[in-house]
């Protein structure tokens, strides 16, 4: 996110939202939305797009980011991804560069009626090499 952030043409802004301290999604509470998650919904409803840039783990994106989806696109009527474009950015340690987890996360993304950009993919394998202890991008041509 970071580099994508530093490559943004200049009249574009990136606003990074961590989804740290999203409560685990429970149905019974959505009515009660926590504090995080209104924040959240709010920031997404005012984005003219979205970008999400996850790792891939088990073949798949991490719950950490389902639990956020499910908050944000919930209670049903109150969806805040409704009609968004969105990219997605991934990186694996593995050679395919988090391409299952995209695939994934996309057939949730339509499910919530949102507009997932085809192209370009962006997918960093074998990531360890590519970003330095910091995690900054330090590989050239990614």
């Amino acid at each position: 996110m970071r580099a994508a952030a530093e490559l943004m043409p200049r009249n574009a802004k990136l606003e990074i939202f961590d989804i740290e301290g999203i409560p685990l999604y429970n149905q019974d509470f959505e009515n009660d939305v926590p504090a995080k998650v209104k924040e959240f919904k709010e920031k997404i409803r005012r984005a003219d797009a979205i970008l999400i840039a996850t790792p891939e783990y088990n073949y798949s994106f991490p719950g950490v980011l389902k639990n956020a989806i499910d908050w944000a696109s919930r209670p049903p009527g109150d969806n805040s991804f409704e009609g968004k474009p969105v990219a997605i950015m991934s990186a694996s340690i593995g050679t395919l560069g988090g391409a299952r987890a995209q695939y994934h996360l996309r057939q949730v993304l339509i499910a919530l009626n949102m507009y997932p950009i085809n192209r370009p993919e962006v997918m960093v394998p074998l990531a360890r090499e590519k970003f330095d202890e910091n995690g900054r991008l330090i590989d050239e041509s990614t």
